[in-house]
């Protein structure tokens, strides 16, 4: 009797460990993908903060691309206002085409392309969209590791009694995010 009693204790006692340890590693996981995305959105406003410089440097060399600014401020305030998480993608696709744009038709302005501003905020917003993608990478990758072990048995039973909602991926949906990107020649130099 006394065997059996001890048995039942240790049995009793592993799976109450096991459940402190499921519980504690999901909120570990909960954790790095919050702040995996604060990570993200430190990056997403440095490109916020990098824009009115863009467009106040080729609006000094491009009167006649007034459009095509006034697209990017609005694809940027828009941005900038989505909260949840399907609409903010959506959002900064947007507003990646219009910096792509705008960059673009600043190869029609030799003296823009000349200038030193533009030349040091275009590799600023390279080096950001280079850290925001790095940033999505890790994010994804944490909401990846939680909705696995959210949806692997037993610990969906631990995630489902903490109410641990699984977590949504960052996705681009513009093919022109997902091309290679062509480097102007020069730029590196």
């Amino acid at each position: 009797m006394f065997g059996a009693l001890l048995l039942l204790l240790i049995v009793v006692a592993i799976v109450a460990a096991w459940v402190v340890a499921t519980r504690n590693d999901l909120v570990r996981r909960v954790n790095l993908v919050a702040e995996s995305w604060r990570q993200v959105d430190v990056e997403l406003q440095r490109r916020y903060e990098l824009i009115p410089n863009l467009v106040q440097v080729v609006e000094a060399y491009a009167q006649y691309e007034r459009a095509l600014l006034t697209s990017l401020t609005a694809a940027r305030a828009n941005a900038m206002s989505q909260q949840a998480l399907p609409q903010r993608a959506g959002a900064e696709d947007a507003l990646g085409q219009n910096v792509r744009q705008v960059l673009v038709r600043a190869e029609a302005y030799p003296q823009l392309k000349a200038s030193s501003q533009f030349l040091a905020l275009q590799c600023e917003l390279v080096d950001t969209e280079d850290r925001i993608a790095a940033g999505l990478r890790l994010y994804n990758g944490n909401v990846r590791a939680l909705d696995t072990k959210c949806q692997t048995f037993p610990a969906s039973v631990v995630a489902n009694s903490m109410h641990v909602q699984q977590a949504e991926y960052f996705e681009a949906d513009d093919p022109a995010v997902r091309a290679v990107v062509q480097i102007p020649p020069g730029l590196g130099n």
